[in-house]
């Protein structure tokens, strides 16, 4: 039987005082059910230090993207989707 894979794209904005622990709740539910799982948070602008944090939990399971800062919603998507390693992307 073939393995799942999963990409899960988290945007993240102001997100300083939660996302570390957030980033690791998702971790652990996903790692559950998914052996074979990535993670991207796509950090939207440095208002904070939220991309800070976020690399803390930074892994091979885990990406972190803020070349997508501010540019809206598609962008932010289309940039999710082209560092996805894992799991083909539905539009």
């Amino acid at each position: 039987m073939k393995t799942k894979k999963i990409s899960l794209i988290v945007p993240v904005y102001k997100a300083e005082s939660f996302i570390r622990k957030n980033l690791e709740e998702m971790k652990k539910s996903i790692s559950k059910i998914f052996p074979n799982y990535e993670i991207i948070a796509v950090i939207d602008g440095e208002v904070d230090n939220s991309k800070k944090e976020a690399e803390k939990v930074l892994s091979k399971t885990f990406q972190v993207i803020d070349k997508a800062a501010k540019r809206g919603i598609i962008k932010k998507n289309n940039a999710s989707r082209k560092k996805s390693r894992l799991a083909k992307l539905i539009k």
